[in-house]
């Protein structure tokens, strides 16, 4: 039970953060959705990141459910990415959802290892685990 509260509490948190980057950077009809893509590219950042700290450190074991699961599950939208699609074809705008459904998984993706790589490098310049 513990697991899924912590799972739940993040996800509220990690929604209500995507909700904020939505609100700043609002999306135009037709247009690139690029809060979806901000979302989705720091969330995979700090997916990275939190893998390689969760491998190297000793951390409490609620701290992966609750911010890989919860927090950065909430937070990143691949639901709204394939929405946002689905509207620019709506729109019209077929070569642009192309390229947004192109982009986002190749920025997902590089996001997760420029934090994998980063932090492994931070980790091993600083002596190692804890």
């Amino acid at each position: 039970m513990k697991v899924v509260s912590v799972i739940a509490v993040g996800g509220v948190l990690g929604a209500a953060g995507r909700y904020g980057v939505a609100v700043a950077l609002p999306t135009s009809t037709g247009a690139w959705p690029w809060s979806t893509l901000a979302v989705n590219a720091t969330g995979c950042l700090l997916i990275g990141v939190l893998m390689v700290l969760v491998d190297a450190w000793r951390l409490h074991r609620l701290v992966r459910p609750f911010l890989g699961v919860g927090l950065l599950g909430g937070y990143t939208t691949f639901s709204t990415y394939a929405v946002d699609a689905q509207a620019l074809l709506a729109e019209g705008r077929p070569a642009l959802a192309l390229g947004y459904l192109l982009a986002t998984p190749v920025v997902a993706l590089l996001a997760v290892q420029i934090g994998v790589v980063t932090t492994r490098a931070v980790i091993h310049h600083r002596g190692g685990t804890r």
